[in-house]
């Protein structure tokens, strides 16, 4: 999980990826990620951690926080940002 979470915001955008076989969700969240505004973030909700992503997520400047919900679904939050840490 990485630091330096922004304030969450009401328009931030949620993508629902559960049950669909890969690549479509991380095709689905690259696609989102590419027309987020600088201010917004994107909440993505998934039913396995999507670990291949993470790495993409870094080299393109986006910084995530993972969390698991009850459900067993994980919730990965992405906005653009730098974290000289990652």
């Amino acid at each position: 999980m990485n630091t330096g979470l922004p304030p969450a915001g009401a328009m931030d955008l949620v993508l629902d990826v559960r049950g669909l076989m890969p690549p479509e969700p991380l095709e689905r969240v690259l696609d989102a990620l590419a027309t987020l505004p600088p201010s917004k973030r994107l909440l993505m909700v998934i039913d396995r951690e999507p670990r291949p992503l993470y790495g993409i997520l870094r080299q393109n400047g986006f910084l995530h926080a993972c969390t698991v919900r009850s459900d067993t679904a994980f919730e990965i939050l992405i906005w653009k940002g730098s974290d000289p840490s990652v």
